[in-house]
């Protein structure tokens, strides 16, 4: 009997690259984080979920762009500031349903073509966003 061993092939951890840098880090994360405010607040086809955040988009961006630097592998400044994200937890108190949902990923997905990002890291990012953002309904509808 012939045993067939599969090797992984592994980057060294010295010269491995996160996405945080992959996307060109702070600056990189801070414009898509406001160019996805700057389409929720212009385009029509966003109004429920902009209608979600209350008057001023200023502290989710902020949110947002902190919370983003470590999902991506940077900095976890979200961390460091507020302690364990708890997203559900902390999105308990806004209705969020298929629609936000799914809003939340469209604007997104658009601000991520906007700044650049290749057609296959866009679906990448957006996969799991949707696990993401599935889990944070917390109504039907």
């Amino acid at each position: 009997m012939t045993v067939t061993r599969v090797q992984p092939k592994t980057e060294s951890l010295e010269t491995s690259v996160t996405l945080f840098e992959t996307l060109g880090g702070e600056p990189a994360i801070r414009s898509l984080v406001d160019r996805f405010y700057d389409l929720m607040e212009m385009e029509a086809d966003f109004a429920v979920l902009r209608g979600v955040h209350g008057p001023s988009l200023d502290s989710a961006r902020d949110k947002l762009f902190l919370f983003l630097c470590g999902y991506f592998g940077g900095p976890n400044y979200y961390i460091e500031r507020y302690g364990h994200p708890r997203l559900r937890a902390r999105h308990l108190p806004f209705s969020i349903g298929r629609v936000e949902r799914d809003q939340w990923l469209a604007c997104m997905g658009r601000a991520m073509q906007d700044e650049g990002m290749s057609p296959e890291l866009v679906d990448r990012l957006l996969e799991a966003f949707y696990g993401v953002a599935d889990w944070m309904r917390n109504r039907d509808g």
